[in-house]
């Protein structure tokens, strides 16, 4: 078990170390979309990329989902075959959004031995997710 100082430290040496060993500028952070972003996430069992629609007016919300959800099947095919379509996600701070999402388990920020597999995973599957972005971008946008 670790201290909330120890596992703090932990995760700012993941992510240090992370962008020391893949430095590039990911594109994506800011996608030109309102409430459209691509996320990294890495916690105590799981790391996860994902696409999400944080928008909180449920009508715009739906109508970029649907964009995304009429490139699904080229989304699977030539990115991400295993990628996980979800219409609603509830965050822990309870906000209601729609993600579309890679995960790697069996992973943890507090084992130092799960890191360099973790960072291969963010690493390939943000490019995937960058280069489908980059593709269809004139569809997904409003």
């Amino acid at each position: 078990m670790f201290s909330k100082e120890e596992s703090k430290k932990l995760r700012q040496g993941f992510w240090i170390s992370f962008g020391k060993s893949f430095p590039r500028k990911w594109i994506l952070y800011n996608t030109g979309i309102k409430d459209f972003s691509f996320k990294f996430h890495f916690d105590l069992s799981t790391a996860m990329v994902s696409m999400d629609i944080e928008n909180q007016d449920l009508e715009k919300r739906l109508e970029l989902w649907e964009k995304l959800i009429s490139l699904k099947s080229l989304f699977n095919e030539e990115y991400l075959p295993n990628a996980l379509f979800e219409d609603t996600v509830f965050l822990d701070n309870g906000k209601e959004i729609s993600r579309i999402s890679v995960s790697l388990s069996n992973v943890s920020i507090h084992n130092k031995n799960t890191w360099q597999e973790t960072m291969v995973f963010l690493k390939e599957n943000m490019a995937k997710f960058e280069d489908f972005f980059q593709e269809y971008e004139d569809i997904i946008k409003p």
